[in-house]
């Protein structure tokens, strides 16, 4: 389910048009960096994680790629706490797991440039150069 989740988020994406695309992934990102700050855990450490998350969600403003990092950085810090046993959700307690399991989706679509469903499929759909070219009889 934590895919399917990841898959919902960047196809609900696709509604909103570009460059505001890119610019609300980056607040989304940088908002994921605070996630764990009510629950604890890592005790000081939780704010050194949400300024670097700040610092590449401001990156993030102008390159997906450094949204796709910081969900990157979200995913290892999420694997710590479901390791510590300090979830992001206290009562639920695999929603660290499940999350770890998500954000490499939302990451994968970031490094792939954040496309719509739309723009995926016409890149998908696009005839390569050498599809296009008579095939020589010789």
């Amino acid at each position: 389910m934590p895919v399917v989740i990841g898959l919902v988020y960047a196809g609900l994406n696709s509604f909103v048009p570009e460059p505001h695309r890119r610019r609300l992934n980056a607040l989304v990102v940088t908002g994921a960096g605070a996630a764990y700050i009510s629950g604890g855990g890592f005790g000081l450490w939780e704010l050194a994680f949400c300024a670097v998350l700040l610092v590449v969600g401001y990156a993030g403003l102008t390159s997906y790629t450094f949204i796709g990092v910081g969900w990157l950085l979200h995913t290892a810090w999420d694997v710590l706490h479901h390791r510590r046993g300090t979830p992001i959700i206290p009562s639920l307690h695999d929603s660290s797991f499940g999350c770890a399991l998500c954000d490499p989706v939302i990451a994968l679509w970031c490094l792939t440039g954040g496309l719509s469903v739309k723009e995926m499929y016409h890149r998908l759909r696009r005839p390569t150069a050498d599809t296009r070219r008579p095939v020589p009889t010789g």
